[in-house]
Formats: C-alpha cells, sequence, structure tokens
C-alpha cells in the first residue's frame, strides 16, 4: 500500500523492515468488548423493566457504537523514512528521515509530536513506543538521521528522554524475563 503525503505528493516506500504496535490488535479487542458488554448491561436493564422498544434499542447501539469509536485506539506503523498513525477516520504520515521538530510537551495527556520538512504531523502516545522496542528503534534511527543532516532543528532531548525511557523499560523487561531482577 502507498500512501501520499498531503503536502507534497511524494510517497515514502513502503518496503522494508515494517514495525508496528503488537498490542493494537488487543486494544482493539478491548474496546469492542466494553461496548458489547455496555449494550448488553443496557438492553438488559430495559428488557428487564419492560421499557424495551425499537428507539432504545437504536439508542443503547447507537451509545455503544460511539463508546466503541472513543477506545478504538490508533493504529501506528512505521518503515524506512515513515510513522503513520491511523485513528477511526484518518490516517496521518510523517516522513521521519525529514524530521524537523519532536515535542513530548508534558501534561496529563502525553503525546509525542512528529512533524517534517512538508508540514506533516503525527501525535503518538508514548505508551505505544515503550511497549514496542522494535517500533521505537525503526523511528529513532530515522530521527538520528534528520539530526545528522540537520534538519531535526528542535527536539533532540525529547528523543533522548523517550529513548532512555524505552531502553530502560527494554532492560527491565529483559532481567525480568532473564530472572536477573
Amino acid at each position: 500500500m502507498r500512501h501520499h503525503t498531503p503536502r507534497t505528493g511524494a510517497c515514502p516506500a513502503r518496503s522494508g523492515t515494517l514495525a508496528h504496535d503488537l498490542g493494537w490488535a488487543a486494544d482493539l479487542r478491548f474496546a469492542v468488548h466494553c461496548s458489547v458488554v455496555l449494550l448488553v448491561l443496557l438492553l438488559g436493564v430495559d428488557g428487564a423493566a419492560g421499557r424495551l422498544t425499537w428507539p432504545r434499542v437504536l439508542l443503547w447501539s447507537g451509545l455503544a457504537a460511539l463508546l466503541c469509536a472513543v477506545l478504538v485506539p490508533p493504529r501506528v506503523r512505521a518503515g524506512a523514512g515513515w510513522l503513520s498513525c491511523r485513528a477511526l477516520l484518518r490516517e496521518r504520515t510523517v516522513r521521519t528521515d525529514r524530521l524537523v521538530s519532536v515535542c513530548w510537551p508534558d501534561g496529563i495527556a502525553q503525546r509525542v509530536v512528529f512533524r517534517d520538512a512538508d508540514g506533516c504531523r503525527v501525535e503518538v502516545d508514548p505508551e505505544v513506543f515503550l511497549a514496542n522496542p522494535a517500533l521505537w528503534h525503526r523511528v529513532d534511527t530515522d530521527a538520528r538521521g534528520s539530526a545528522r543532516r540537520g534538519t531535526l532543528r528542535c527536539g533532540v532531548t525529547a528523543l533522548r528522554r523517550l529513548s532512555e525511557r524505552v531502553d530502560s523499560r527494554h532492560a527491565l523487561r529483559v532481567f525480568t524475563l532473564s530472572g536477573l531482577e
């Protein structure tokens, strides 16, 4: 599959090593299960009260669908020179080999914001990178290349902070699995 970046129409190559969020499918199943449980509970309560009608079935179904839409996580994938984040209605792609900034603002809803030279922007939850070291390695390799070429003008510190957190969590996981805690 080829994807055109919005500003230039250039197609980043989608071959080579691809990395993706390994927990995405489980998170999607969780979102669907939560919405189904909510629908069953609402229909059960209405049925037990004797108030179940077709308009109420449609209302509860719409509410369950809305919950599912809110809970479905974005799908994050990366390859040589690109990072994409596909939400429910839209996919955003950034050229990681042409990054100009990486921001990781402090706050409650933390997101790492990547911007490329074409003006494209992708926001990713840092937990996705922490849980998927291969995905982070793919993005970090290209980001370091952008820094060496001088296109990455802002965000080297944010990249270093995130890299240290990913390395530390991955090392802890390796020690735990090998019994060397």
